[in-house]
This record gives C-alpha cells, structure tokens and sequence, in this order.
C-alpha cells in the first residue's frame, strides 16, 4: 500500500516549529512571522480549545504556511484537522486504532513511534517516515542512528527535548529528514507579541543543515 509521503513536506525546511496557540489572533500572527523566517510548515498541536479554529484561519489567512495538526490521538480527530486545513497530521504515540486511521488518511502522516518495534509495526503498515517521540527522552539521535543499519528504509522527524544546542545532532544523521521543536518560537516571544524575535530565530533554523555537522 502506498501512502502519502511526508519526505516532499520535510524537504522544505529543516526544522517544523511545534506550536501550542491560545488565541486565533496570535496564531495568525505567529505563522506569518514563521513564514517570513522561513519555516512554512507549523505543526499546531491540539492542545487547547482554539486549536482547529487557529488552524482554520492560518490555512485561510497565511498561504505560504503548511499548517498540519499535532498531537492527534484519536481516529475522530483525524477528519476534523483536515476540514480545518491540515495538510499533514502527526501523533505522539500510534496505538492500533490510530494507526489503521491514518492509514486511510488522504495527507501526509507522521505516527509517532519511541522503540524499533513500534517502528517496525508502523513500516509494515505501510508508513516510511516517522516521528521519534519523545526523542531525547528515548535516546535521541544516538537511538536513530542505531536504527539506521537494522531498518534502512525509516526516515524520521523526531520531536521532544531538541534545540540549538543539540539540533546538530539530529541534522547530521542521514536517516532524519527534519527536526520538530517549538525553541523557534518561545512562549514568551509569544505571549508579548515579540514577532521580530521569532522571525530571526526561524531565520537562524532555516539555515540549519546536515553540511554544517560533519
């Protein structure tokens, strides 16, 4: 079974800023500055209540940005995400059910997978590219690189713990295609309306890649 591959979506940046928005106003807002930076895909985790409708307005309102739903956890929210404008859907974990949602999904899919077996049982299922959750946590680019040999044909965007000081790592292995992480645009930056900031931090990631981490 050929499903849609996440690989043409990851290949637009190096990093997927992960963002848990409060309010459609700031929403808006903070895609446009990703964008300006240079980081087009927004993974917006359903998290809190204005999440759909946030993703709804930044499909509508910002269409440089390539706005997918994280955090999907239940099959149900798999069509609501996609009536809102999600063009790509990721998971932190991939129980059974999910899995065979997904599977039947018309977007790109990144399941969240934190061992080789559940690795394993998501590429028989058909998905090639998967989200390391939480990666640090579970051994981080050292666990990817490990995973290379016994299972060549995994790619992963792993998500959790990742930062400037440590984004090298992943971006060095040639089995990550991309990185998710929300140090592009802090809460802070967020929460006072610091857009400048957040355009050169995304600024500062875009240029983020495996050449600069022999």
């Amino acid at each position: 079974m050929s499903l849609p591959d996440p690989s043409l979506l990851l290949a637009r940046a190096p990093v997927v800023p992960v963002v848990t928005i409060q309010s459609v106003a700031a929403g808006i807002k903070l895609a446009r500055a990703l964008v300006e930076g240079g980081l087009p895909l927004i993974e917006v985790t359903l998290r809190t209540p204005v999440a759909l409708e946030a993703m709804a307005a930044i499909a509508a309102e910002v269409p440089d940005a390539v706005v997918g739903a994280g955090t999907v956890t239940r099959p149900e929210l798999i069509e609501k995400s996609i009536a809102a404008g999600a063009r790509f859907l990721v998971s932190p974990g991939c129980p059974p059910a999910l899995a065979e949602a997904f599977a039947e999904a018309p977007v790109p899919v990144l399941p969240g997978c934190a061992t080789a077996t559940e690795a394993m049982t998501l590429h028989a299922m058909g998905f090639s590219v998967l989200k390391l959750f939480p990666a640090e946590a579970v051994g981080g680019a050292n666990l990817i690189k490990s995973l290379a040999g016994p299972l060549p044909d995994l790619r992963f965007c792993p998500t959790g713990g990742i930062g400037p000081d440590n984004v090298g790592k992943y971006l060095s292995q040639t089995n990550i295609l991309a990185v998710g992480g929300s140090w592009v645009c802090p809460n802070d930056a967020i929460n006072t309306g610091d857009w400048a900031r957040i355009v050169e931090l995304s600024k500062a990631a875009a240029k983020l890649h495996r050449a600069a981490f022999p």
